[in-house]
């Protein structure tokens, strides 16, 4: 009879599928590598030109670049911010102004957008005071806004609401009126109701649209905050919000501190973006094959 060989104690565990194509599929996005090689090469430019006038003289300073601070020097003054409470504190008053601002936008311009667009009487009533504000940049509505609201944050947070309201309605509106109207008219010779039509066909084809215009909205929103927060000075330093560290760092002088702050705000932005990317992807599964 033949003995069959048991596996050996020593034998190494061996990884869960799952896991490994996950791993497996992580190593092979080239994307990701494409992304992180593009990163270190403009970490290696920024360097060189930084430093170029110490290895080559003043005459030879590339303009511009040779006054930035390096990315090694920003380095070493992020590690010395890092421990800080108030740098947190900062990250956590933007992002907390950013996202009541947003929401509200959202809550407020997908309904009102999606009305300018089904609805005739609507759109030519409220349509026109609507493009007379929406050139108005949303700095411009700082002045105004610090008199009206009785506290600095009410005034950040409607500033913030601004900066991403008319473009969410914008590409609500367009993507809205963009949906060919033969799909309608083919679920009305059905019998579909004006819920079907609007559930079934309006808000599913404006899906696109409307993460696009919060992609786009959110962007705008990070601007315009860091802008507010600048002017209105944003309460103290710890609790001001990364514009009033930037603009905090501007007037104690210091270039590497200015840096950090703005690559902060990068990072903030990214990630945000980066969330309103994944929610329409899990909301919008078909553009996974795209």
């Amino acid at each position: 009879m033949t003995d069959i060989a048991q596996p050996s104690s020593h034998a190494a565990t061996p990884v869960p599928p799952k896991r490994r194509g996950a791993l497996q599929k992580l190593w092979q996005n080239q994307s990701l590598w494409r992304g992180i090689t593009a990163i270190i090469v403009f970490l290696v430019i920024w360097e060189i030109g930084a430093r170029w006038d110490e290895w080559f003289g003043k005459e030879w300073m590339i303009p511009g670049v040779g006054l930035i601070p390096p990315p090694t020097d920003v380095a070493t003054t992020w590690l010395e911010v890092l421990p800080k409470a108030g740098y947190w504190e900062s990250w956590v008053s933007s992002f907390r102004r950013v996202i009541s601002g947003f929401l509200m936008a959202m809550l407020l311009g997908i309904p009102f957008g999606l009305m300018l667009a089904v609805n005739k009487y609507f759109r030519d009533l409220f349509f026109p005071p609507f493009e007379i504000l929406r050139p108005i940049p949303p700095l411009a509505w700082v002045p105004a806004s610090l008199i009206f609201w009785p506290t600095n944050e009410m005034s950040i947070a409607f500033i913030t609401f601004l900066g991403a309201f008319f473009t969410i309605v914008i590409n609500v509106l367009g993507g809205a009126r963009n949906i060919d109207v033969r799909y309608l008219r083919a679920a009305q010779s059905m019998g579909a109701s004006q819920w079907d039509l609007f559930s079934k066909i309006i808000l599913p084809g404006t899906l696109p649209s409307i993460f696009t215009g919060a992609a786009v909205g959110m962007g705008i929103t990070w601007e315009v905050v860091l802008a507010a927060e600048m002017i209105s000075g944003g309460g103290t330093q710890g609790g001001g919000g990364l514009g009033f560290f930037i603009w905090n760092s501007y007037m104690g002088g210091s270039l590497e501190q200015i840096v950090v702050g703005m690559i902060s705000v990068g990072i903030a932005g990214y990630l945000s973006s980066s969330a309103i990317r994944a929610i329409g992807d899990w909301y919008m599964p078909w553009k996974r094959l795209f």
